[in-house]
């Protein structure tokens, strides 16, 4: 089964704490700090690979997560970064936030995004030693990763897209024009999931074509099977609208269709078109088309049975679409920036540690309301000494 969505929780790697250690050296008997810093956790990164066809490989509700930094060590030894989590989908993903904002947009093979960046390594006990502060006991523990709920849409990456009515012959067409073989038969429905296709030329030049599942009336607010695979045609710079010619009334059949892309939107209604009359083998006079649209730029009478006319139409392909062109991006007022887009850390950015005079607090983000519930939890008391960064502070 084909599958164009999924939901996953991505976790980012926790950083190493900072180390406590002091130097231990024959003829130092003061040695000072020397505690190195923890290292970053992992990210949590999608790829775009191309040798990926849907999202089928991602179980319900899966957890993504990344490794976490290692600890720092004595002699400013640095703890190693968290292994990233790595998740190749195929060309075409869209990622989006819990709010359906879209964030990321991968349609170019190797394209990558981070969505959930790995937390910072905790400092080590030298990097807050002082002139008052000589010997410091303490060291920061490592902040933690992002963590959060994206969904994953696929939408296919094609040069050009076959639409039309169920049993138009389109992956009759599709088989005659390309190296896809989907299934064939003789009643409406046959194609459940879209099928990619790549036509290659003498020279060497590849387009890539894919067949949709044919459209009825009402499509485009949910009827018949078309309307969940209509998103995969909106990255196609060319449609191939399919009709079977056989039964006449091609022009009520075009009119038809192209009602329902222009119900569903996205641009559909103002894609070049190729009006493609398929079956001429069951007809004695080729049949007529007398639509006048400025979208339509060729009529093409073929037959995918006999392949007659399908010269002309792989002729009109590598015409019609631009050689190199990129796969059309999403309008930049569609994005998200990343900076918008933050996972929340999976837990409290701070920590709290009792001292020889009070309570020492780590961490590069506090929150003053929560940060007194938790002295106060933790025992604080009238006198005491918080040490806030660098500062010492005295619990009144």
């Amino acid at each position: 089964m084909f599958h164009d969505k999924a939901r996953l929780t991505v976790i980012a790697g926790r950083g190493g704490d900072g180390s406590i250690h002091f130097r231990r050296e024959k003829y130092v008997p003061k040695g000072g700090p020397d505690g190195g810093d923890g290292g970053d956790g992992g990210d949590v990164v999608l790829v775009a690979d191309p040798r990926r066809r849907d999202l089928s490989g991602f179980r319900p509700n899966q957890k993504l997560r990344a490794g976490k930094g290692g600890g720092g060590g004595g002699r400013l030894s640095h703890g190693a970064r968290g292994e990233d989590a790595v998740l190749h989908v195929p060309v075409g993903t869209q990622v989006l936030d819990p709010e359906e904002r879209l964030v990321a947009d991968l349609a170019q093979p190797g394209a990558r995004v981070v969505v959930a960046k790995g937390g910072l390594g905790g400092r080590g006990n030298k990097t807050f030693a002082a002139p008052t502060r000589q010997t410091p006991r303490f060291a920061e523990v490592g902040w933690p990763g992002e963590e959060g709920e994206i969904e994953l849409r696929l939408k296919l990456v094609a040069d050009a897209a076959l639409v039309g009515l169920p049993n138009a012959g389109k992956s009759s067409l599709l088989t005659r024009i390309s190296n896809a073989r989907p299934k064939v038969a003789e009643y409406p429905f046959t194609t459940l999931a879209p099928v990619l296709g790549t036509v290659e030329s003498s020279d060497g030049r590849q387009l890539v074509v894919a067949d949709v599942p044919g459209l009825i009336e009402g499509a485009s607010e949910g009827v018949g099977l078309g309307h969940e695979f209509l998103a995969h045609l909106e990255r196609a710079r060319l449609l191939l609208h399919v009709i079977d010619a056989s039964e006449g009334d091609a022009d009520d059949r075009w009119r038809a269709i192209d009602a329902e892309l222009s119900a569903y939107g996205a641009g559909l209604d103002l894609r070049p078109q190729v009006v493609v009359l398929n079956k001429i083998d069951l007809l004695q006079e080729p049949p007529a088309f007398g639509v006048e649209d400025e979208r339509i730029l060729r009529v093409l009478r073929v037959s995918a049975a006999t392949g007659a006319g399908i010269d002309d139409l792989r002729r009109a392909l590598y015409e019609l679409v631009p050689e190199d062109a990129p796969a059309a991006p999403p309008d930049e007022d569609e994005l998200v920036d990343f900076l918008v887009y933050k996972p929340q850390p999976a837990r409290r950015p701070f920590r709290v540690f009792r001292t020889e005079h009070g309570f020492r607090v780590t961490g590069r983000a506090l929150d003053p309301s929560e940060l007194e519930a938790v002295l106060r939890a933790a025992g604080v008391r009238e006198g005491d000494e918080v040490e806030v960064g660098d500062e010492t502070l005295e619990w009144t």
